[in-house]
This record gives structure tokens, sequence and C-alpha cells, in this order.
């Protein structure tokens, strides 16, 4: 549950619980967020959205760049390239998106195209699993199933091998982003148990924004994400 904390200007937001405060000292809730926190600051009428993070976040958040009007006017890109470049920011996001699943038993991880390929293929690598691609119409030699879902700024659809995954075995989705949910949905009911009968154990991805609320499109489905905005 939230907490009521005062945040200090030159302390760590992670105080102890405290009922009163004077004019140096700011009255706060705290909510965690995965491995990080926010902190709402409230002065009177006013509310201030100030965010915590551990030093691990804060070096992921520091390599990605924001790219605004891409890739259409009022959209501001989460580019991910500056982290990717970054040999121990790589290494670290990938470390953080597997370590919830190391006792999950996955079989196979399943990552949408394109940027889900890059941190797919590295997540199945640290979980000794599988990896299953899914693509775009007429990019898969073999059958396919597919479905189509919308996108923040349009739709598209996902395609996947009629043999990719087997009835019940355990699948893990990985995707950079988190944003609407459309990718991650049709991820879902193309490899779940209304497509070719995966067991969909979670989602793992590196970026989420929740303004857009995109878990509400995922059913409950356990989604694990490294930063959020």
């Amino acid at each position: 549950g939230d907490l009521l904390v005062l945040v200090l200007a030159d302390q760590d937001p992670l105080a102890q619980r405290f009922d009163h405060f004077d004019g140096v000292l700011a009255l706060a809730t705290f909510a965690r967020v995965g491995h990080g926190a926010i902190i709402t600051a409230v002065d009177g009428a006013d509310t201030a959205r100030l965010r915590y993070l551990s030093p691990m976040h804060a070096q992921l958040t520091s390599l990605i760049r924001d790219v605004p009007d891409f890739p259409k006017k009022g959209i501001v890109f989460k580019d991910v390239t500056p982290l990717l470049a970054s040999p121990a920011g790589l290494a670290l996001a990938i470390e953080l998106m597997a370590n919830p699943f190391r006792n999950e038993r996955i079989d196979v991880v399943v990552g949408p195209e394109s940027r889900g390929f890059i941190f797919g293929t590295a997540v199945a690598t640290a979980l000794s699993a599988g990896f299953v691609p899914v693509r775009k119409p007429g990019k898969l030699p073999y059958q396919t199933r597919f479905m189509e879902y919308a996108l923040e700024y349009g739709t598209d659809q996902l395609h996947v091998h009629v043999d990719a995954v087997k009835p019940g075995m355990r699948v893990l989705l990985v995707d950079d982003l988190l944003a609407t949910g459309g990718t991650l949905a049709a991820s879902m009911k193309l490899l779940g148990p209304d497509g070719l009968g995966g067991n969909i154990i979670a989602a793992s991805v590196l970026i989420e924004l929740e303004f857009l609320k995109g878990r509400a499109q995922l059913g409950g489905l356990r989604t694990e994400s490294i930063l959020r905005y």
C-alpha cells in the first residue's frame, strides 16, 4: 500500500514514516513501481510527480532517447538504440528482464517484430529457452497463423509459423515496449489456448508507457516492466 513519507531535499526519498512536516519537508505518498518507486509530492493544492530510481534503473533511463514526432506527429518515440550500443546497459537490461522468470521453467520466448527479436533472443538465452519470432505479413517462409492488432499509430498483422509452439509449452512474451498493449494482446491470442495452444506464463518488457494503460488489454497476464513512464 501507500506510505506517508517526508522528502528532504538532499536525502533519499525512502525515508521512515512521519505524520507531520514543517517548511523544510514535503509530504508525499510513496508507491512501489517495479524495482523503483514513484513519489507523489503534495504541497497544498499543487501536486508534483517525482520519480525515484535505483542506480541501476537510472543508468538504463539515461540510455533511452526521446525522439519527438516519430513515427508521426504527436508521438514521442522511446529510442533504445543508445542502450543497445552500451555493453553494460544492454547486459543490465537483459538481466533485469530475465531475472523474474528464472524459476518459471520457460520453454520458449516469443518476440514480436522487430525489437522483440533483439530482447527476446537475449532473454531466451539467459533462460536457456528457445525463441520464436512473430513477424509481419509476408516475412515467414512456412505456413502461418495471423492476428490483426492495433498499434498506437495504426493497425497491422502478426504472423507465426503454425508449428512454432506446441500445446502446453510454457511461453514468455518479450518486447521492448508496452504501449497500448495491442502487440502483446495479439501475441497472446496467437500463441495461447485459442491459437497454437501455448501456456502463456507472463510478459516481460523493458519500457511501459503507463498512461496508455496497455495492461488492460492483457487480461490480467503477469507483466513485468523495468522502466515506467
